[in-house]
């Protein structure tokens, strides 16, 4: 497979194959085990039997990673009980090889809406697991983010995004706490148009994220870029501060802002520029 072909265009299980040493993929609990959930069967949707998460053993560069890739085409990437398990349960025991002198590195490919409605509080009570993995890992290893598109990364999974020690998007990437749906729905369509796309991606989209100081690289849609950048960000190793931790740095722009005015991607670069962070 030509490694400058689209990334966006690849399923879960082809990127995390494609990112990870040729002939070195070794998918845990795949298809072929069944591992599904059993609560949406009860409500009428046909389940996936690896219930839309893909967990990859391999190596990187000649050194054992696991790559964790959520397919956005299934329920939209939406996390429940068990796809948030197999996630959770692979960034732990990836931090447990850490501890036993086996610096396994760990790449999260995130494609997820959220929380799965259908699962509610399991799947809350999920990615509140994986938030804790990955403050767990990342002290140890970088632990990688990527936001490729289509379907961006929403809800509990921004902040598990925002967890990641580096972060990588395309321009056709969308990254926010709330989707559009649900702004509009609870705000009202004179706050924010849904429906409006070149809106919400000046609001949301990975060109805006990355010069606001969220992420850590824009690449263009490309296999070559996105691993290129990946392992560029594994050979920087664990950064001096997580951007999660950089609250009297965010704190007092949330605070200061004037709520009252209409958000645009200019006010948003201006708040939260590049060349301030510290």
């Amino acid at each position: 497979m030509p490694t400058d072909q689209s990334f966006i265009e690849l399923n879960a299980r082809q990127r995390a194959r494609n990112l990870l040493d040729a002939g070195t993929f070794r998918e845990l609990l795949g298809p072929f085990e069944r591992i599904m959930s059993p609560w949406l069967e009860p409500q009428g949707i046909v389940p996936q039997t690896d219930d839309g998460m893909v967990v990859a053993k391999g190596t990187l560069q000649g050194q054992p990673a696991v790559v964790v890739a959520i397919e956005g085409a299934f329920q939209g990437g939406s996390m429940g009980e068990v796809s948030g398990a197999k996630m959770a349960a692979a960034l732990e025991l990836a931090a447990e090889d850490n501890r036993n002198g086996i610096p396994t590195q760990a790449v999260l490919l995130l494609e997820t809406g959220g929380v799965r409605l259908q699962e509610a509080n399991l799947g809350l009570a999920a990615i509140a697991d994986i938030h804790a993995a990955i403050v767990d890992l990342r002290r140890y290893t970088p632990v990688i983010g990527v936001v490729a598109g289509t379907v961006g990364c929403f809800g509990g999974m921004s902040i598990a995004a925002a967890l990641c020690s580096y972060l990588i998007v395309t321009r056709e990437a969308r990254l926010g706490l709330n989707g559009p749906q649900v702004i509009e729905q609870e705000a009202g369509i004179e706050e924010y148009d849904s429906r409006d796309r070149p809106f919400i991606w000046s609001m949301t989209g990975g060109d805006v994220r990355y010069h606001s100081g969220f992420v850590d690289a824009l690449v263009k849609d490309s296999l070559s870029e996105v691993k290129n950048n990946l392992l560029a960000f594994i050979a920087k190793g664990v950064p001096m501060q997580h951007r999660s931790d950089k609250f009297d740095y965010y704190l007092p722009k949330l605070t200061g802002f004037d709520t009252a005015q209409q958000a645009s991607r200019d006010i948003t670069q201006e708040l939260f520029n590049r060349e301030d962070l510290v």
